[in-house]
């Protein structure tokens, strides 16, 4: 079993960053409209929050989903140590999801100004 990127499908941000993991990294990518029964069942209740990583010992949610993912793409390239993920983008983690509510913003508010796609290309 491949470890799984789950995203928002309605959101044009979350589907572009959704399609740059599918094309940099072996991620499997899923949209919350496609999630299987077993893929939901390990899920947070509240998951149409944020975005997560289903891997095979552990799911990542919301920041830490996209770290993970971000990490398998190479970004920032690999460094030693401590120097892989600056504290900016370790402190992902703790950012709301307030500029990206599901359902309010189809281009996924402010990121979607900028990055936006309808669906992950093939």
């Amino acid at each position: 079993m491949s470890d799984t990127f789950v995203y928002d499908d309605d959101c044009g941000f979350c589907t572009w960053w959704a399609d740059y993991f599918a094309d940099k990294t072996t991620l499997e990518v899923v949209g919350f409209a496609e999630l299987t029964d077993a893929q939901l069942e390990r899920l947070p209740d509240d998951y149409e929050d944020c975005s997560h990583l289903l891997a095979d010992d552990a799911v990542y949610s919301c920041g830490a989903a996209i770290e993970q993912a971000l990490a398998r793409a190479d970004v920032p390239p690999r460094l030693p140590g401590h120097l892989r993920f600056p504290p900016a983008v370790r402190g992902l983690r703790a950012v709301p999801r307030a500029c990206l509510p599901r359902g309010r913003r189809p281009t996924g508010g402010c990121g979607g100004q900028f990055l936006s796609k309808e669906r992950i290309e093939e």
